[in-house]
């Protein structure tokens, strides 16, 4: 997967920031930030808007499942870290569950994979649980934000989406 993006991936590692720095960065998003901090609060998951601080890639578990190819949480986890080496999180309410990466955001950059895991951008609102919620039930992150604007390259992001394709039509060939 590393040869395929042109980077070499490393492991999340490090001393993570404080929770109130990367909540606070996250908020931000958000023009009422006081709104998101409510949201955490009562709900656990505060809905953001997308474009501002951060675009989402939606990537289907499927994908994401034969892209690393296993099922056990943990390994999809622990690969999904090493791959985007940036912030992801699992909503598990629709069919099979989907996953989005955090990323940049882009303006004006074309995404070549809109039609299987698509951009989501300015216009779209994400629930985004708070940090700290990394199981289920309900929306957590799988791969939490280290610091206050960590969040994956879209390059990579496509990548990934990229070579899951590929090994899904492999698969049904």
């Amino acid at each position: 997967m590393g040869e395929s993006t042109g980077r070499t991936l490393r492991p999340r590692s490090g001393p993570p920031e404080s929770a109130d720095a990367m909540s606070d960065w996250l908020a931000h998003a958000q023009r009422a930030i006081e709104q998101a901090r409510r949201e955490w609060a009562d709900t656990g998951v505060a809905l953001l808007p997308l474009g501002r601080r951060f675009d989402a890639a939606r990537l289907p578990a499927q994908l994401i499942l034969a892209t690393v190819g296993m099922c056990d949480p943990l390994e999809v986890t622990e690969r999904l870290h090493r791959f985007l080496d940036g912030p992801v999180l699992f909503d598990g309410r629709l069919m099979g569950g989907t996953f989005y990466a955090l990323m940049r955001p882009s303006p004006g950059q074309p995404w070549k994979h809109q039609a299987a895991a698509p951009r989501l951008s300015t216009g779209t609102y994400l629930g985004v649980p708070k940090i700290g919620r990394t199981k289920p039930p309900g929306t957590h992150w799988v791969a939490p934000p280290r610091f206050p604007g960590d969040l994956c390259e879209p390059a990579t992001v496509e990548a990934l989406i990229g070579f899951g394709l590929r090994i899904t039509q492999e698969a049904e060939q």
